[in-house]
């Protein structure tokens, strides 16, 4: 199951498995986000080298145009996806400590 959405303040809400099979639809959705966003992925299951590349792409579009995007909430094993991937230097990552 994959979901996202806006949730209280303008912060996307992620949540579930972002595998090739949801990147149509996180792509879809992420389009529509402009400027500075924040991303919590406290709900984040599984990302995939594909849901990683639609992550990517965000982030590049966003900063063309002076935004960024900020995932926070993220969980130690998805952290350790980022940080092997080398992600966690191409964007602002906040991890939980619950």
């Amino acid at each position: 199951m994959f979901e996202i959405g806006i949730g209280d303040q303008g912060i996307v809400i992620i949540a579930g498995r972002l595998d090739a099979a949801q990147t149509e639809k996180a792509q879809a959705f992420l389009d529509s986000i402009e400027g500075l966003a924040v991303m919590d992925c406290g709900g984040l299951e599984y990302i995939s080298s594909a849901g990683l590349g639609v992550l990517l792409r965000t982030q590049k579009r966003l900063m063309s145009g002076g935004g960024k995007l900020k995932l926070t909430n993220v969980n130690p094993h998805i952290h350790n996806i980022f940080r092997y991937s080398g992600f966690d230097h191409i964007f602002e990552v906040e991890v939980s400590t619950g």
